[in-house]
This record gives C-alpha cells, structure tokens and sequence, in this order.
C-alpha cells in the first residue's frame, strides 16, 4: 500500500538546478519522516536532506555539511509531495536519487534522528540526475 515515486531527475550542466519530486500514496506525511538519499557508482548510499527527521518535529530538516546552502527540501503535505531543489549543482552530485519514508517518531529508536539507509523502511525506485561539465 505504502509506495513513493521520485520524478525530475535529468541532465544538467555544473552550475545549473533541479528540482525532484517525491510523491506518496498509502500513507499521508502529518506523521512521516521523509529523506533523499543518493548512490553513485561503487559509493554506498548517503543522506543528502530529510524532513520532519530529528526529533520527531514536524517540519525539522537536516542536510549534509557539503550540500548545506546549495539544496533545499520542503513539503507540500496536502499533495503528499516532498521537493528537493537542488542548485548550482556539482559534477559529484552525479547519483541516483531515492526518496524513504519512516514514521517520524520512531527516531526516539535512533538517537533522537532518522539519517542512515537503514532507518527507513519504505523506498522509492531512485531517478537519476546527472551533471556535466
């Protein structure tokens, strides 16, 4: 019942922007924590940003010392759709992109914060975005 569907990936030069979109069904994100996550080639898969991810405080966000300024999540929780916007985006940026989804609550099991793979339980199928220079 629970599924998510990434869209938006593509092809960009250095510099340029993206925005990805993450669209759920079977569940509402009232009580969802949401992340992104990327895999490069031969790279085990990162957090990239999360939603409603630390503490169990809707709204709260977190992102990646490297990507800290340059990507921004929100979420549209009437649409069920949680947003990366991605700028002046970098050749190592080059991934497949997954949204989770995990009840935020359950970050009391995790130090208070839901940040690795394998604290989410529901995945979407992953779009790809590439950059070139």
């Amino acid at each position: 019942e629970v599924q998510l569907v990434e869209s938006g990936g593509g092809l960009v030069q250095a510099g340029g922007s993206l925005r990805l979109s993450c669209v759920a069904s079977g569940f509402t994100l009232d009580d969802y924590a949401i992340g992104w996550f990327r895999q490069a080639p031969g790279k085990e898969r990162e957090v990239v940003s999360c939603i409603s991810c630390k503490g169990g405080v809707t709204g709260s966000t977190y992102y990646a010392d490297s990507l800290k300024g340059r990507f921004t999540i929100s979420s549209d929780n009437a649409n069920n759709t949680v947003y990366l916007q991605m700028n002046s985006r970098k050749t190592e940026n080059t991934a497949v992109y997954y949204c989770a989804a995990e009840r935020a609550s359950d970050s009391a099991l995790y130090g208070g914060r839901l940040l690795k793979q394998y604290e989410y339980g529901d995945w979407g199928p992953g779009t790809q975005g590439t950059v070139y220079s």
